[in-house]
């Protein structure tokens, strides 16, 4: 009786010093594989953006070729405060707007892109707000007269497939496509979702998707509340003209 009773306990210590050794290997493996892949995967991440900048200018491409169509068209990328001001040392690309959004508004940095693609200069905006369940984000481009828009990108981190998720189709980005983002009299409106049918690109307005009403308002809302940091920018430039607002 002694006897198994000794292998028994044997065989259970066996079976726990197991179990750790198999732990450690396996977290040692997972790390492993996670530094080695993090330089690709900031890679793939950094030409994914460019390829959503360029996008939004009419500019397509695979990831391979992003990043020679981007320095080829991408003129200019410039950090600006909340006065309008260009800050100094501060690179665009890497400014990231979800820890932006924590800060006061008069401490945030506001990245943006400048494109001449053609002979036409656009710049181009970097959008973040909230949908329905999580963060909206994207790119919205504006030509040269800052008021009448180029084309956008969205993108989300958790909306609902079939509905507030179709905001990154093709169909839905291009309905923004030379939409003003200015009223008749000179008030920064943005682009506002709305049920309905619009056909005009004079109302400041898109048709929304259907069942997707507060995914819909949070890509008006990011709209209209981004570009509004950027009127004293472009309100101090002598070469384009901005409504007052």
């Amino acid at each position: 009786m002694e006897e198994k009773t000794v292998n028994k306990t044997n065989s259970n210590s066996y079976t726990f010093i197991f179990a750790i050794i198999m732990v450690i290997v396996v977290g040692v493996v997972l790390a492993f594989a996670a530094t080695s892949l993090q330089p690709l995967q900031y890679k793939n991440m950094r030409q994914e953006k460019m390829q959503n900048i360029l996008a939004t200018v009419g500019v397509e491409t695979d990831r391979t070729g992003a990043q020679a169509l981007f320095e080829e068209n991408i003129k200019e990328q410039i950090v600006l405060d909340s006065n309008g001001e260009v800050k100094e040392g501060v690179n665009a690309f890497d400014v990231d707007l979800a820890k932006e959004l924590k800060k006061p508004a008069e401490e945030q940095s506001f990245p943006l892109y400048i494109a001449d693609v053609e002979g036409k200069t656009y710049y181009i905006i970097p959008l973040r707000g909230a949908g329905l369940w999580n963060a909206i984000f994207g790119y919205i481009a504006l030509k040269d007269d800052v008021n009448t828009v180029k084309g956008a990108v969205f993108d989300h981190l958790g909306e609902t497939p079939g509905l507030g998720a179709e905001i990154t189709q093709e169909w839905f980005r291009h309905r923004f496509d030379d939409e003003k983002i200015f009223d008749d009299n000179g008030e920064l409106i943005g682009v506002s979702v709305v049920k309905g049918t619009s056909t005009s690109k004079d109302d400041n307005k898109v048709d929304a998707i259907s069942g997707a009403t507060i995914t819909g308002d949070g890509v008006s809302n990011m709209i209209s509340e981004r570009l509004r940091h950027y009127l004293p920018y472009f309100k101090s430039k002598t070469d384009v003209k901005v409504a007052n607002n």
